[in-house]
């Protein structure tokens, strides 16, 4: 059984991060992989992914982002800030090496790390967002209508969004048949983190979406150590057109895209990744 022990940490801003760990390593061949949650959630570590972890000796570690849950929100935030909190953790837990891992809009939080900490030996981004500024990415094609809107909302700015979420509710027709199968089954536990996460409102959510449509502070371009890019052809909240531009543009990436995946499906490949993640980081 996975025992996850939580923690906050204060950090010298006077801000505080609500942080999750599975445990202390006891043998030098385990690895810490730091999971990075989506938009809207908690950082509770992804229980489906608990057995294949016990079998490759992984050590989750993750945070709820500022704004969500037990951490401080931190106005203004941009993707990078993630860094910092991720090595203020990994400081406070002597973890010196370890990979990323991040779904949704966990995916260029965890490829900042990936750019900007040299302790990262592996990064896996799933169903991730590319920047913004993407050149020769049309960024909103193939957002489904209400995922566009929610995007497009945010880069009208705060007051522009939060007028979004305050008028809208969910739209179901932004996953696939197999997004909703998904939900309905091993990876019902999303919808444990997504609750609590909007418990005090939507700060967190508005938060991260201001993030996605500014600018990253990094370049995905910078990432040295190896990238997997695990995208769904059929994802209407995120276009698989955001991974394939960063394979282009980040030269140790793997792109793996699941023809038959949407944003949720895609998750039945993450022990895959994690499997991959373990590999690559034996090699560094």
């Amino acid at each position: 059984m996975t025992v996850v022990v939580e923690t906050d940490l204060a950090l010298p801003d006077g801000r505080g991060l609500h942080v999750y760990d599975t445990g202390a390593l006891d043998a030098d061949d385990q690895l810490a992989v730091f999971w990075h949650h989506g938009t809207p959630g908690i950082g509770a570590p992804p229980a489906p992914l608990f057995a294949a972890a016990t079998e490759r000796r992984v050590r989750w570690v993750s945070y709820d982002r500022p704004g969500y849950g037990g951490s401080t929100a931190r106005p203004n935030r941009d993707i990078a800030s993630a860094a910092a909190d991720v090595a203020s953790i990994a400081d406070a837990l002597h973890i010196e090496r370890f990979a990323v891992m991040g779904h949704s809009g966990g995916g260029p939080h965890a490829l900042a790390c990936g750019a900007l900490l040299p302790g990262v030996v592996a990064v896996a981004s799933m169903a991730g967002l590319a920047p913004r500024s993407a050149e020769g990415l049309d960024w909103f094609a193939g957002m489904a209508e209400s995922s566009e809107a929610s995007l497009r909302a945010a880069a009208e700015g705060r007051a522009s969004k939060a007028r979004y979420e305050a008028s809208t509710a969910f739209d179901p027709a932004v996953f696939t048949a197999a997004d909703h199968a998904t939900l309905a089954g091993t990876w019902s536990w999303l919808l444990g983190v997504v609750a609590p996460a909007l418990e005090a409102g939507g700060g967190g959510l508005i938060d991260d979406d201001l993030a996605y449509v500014a600018p990253w502070g990094f370049d995905p371009a910078r990432i040295t150590a190896p990238v997997l890019l695990l995208h769904g052809a059929l994802d209407r909240m995120v276009p698989a057109s955001h991974s394939e531009w960063l394979a282009r543009h980040c030269p140790s990436a793997e792109l793996r895209i699941c023809p038959d995946d949407g944003h949720i499906s895609l998750l039945n490949s993450a022990a895959g990744a994690l499997e991959w993640l373990c590999e690559r980081a034996d090699h560094r």
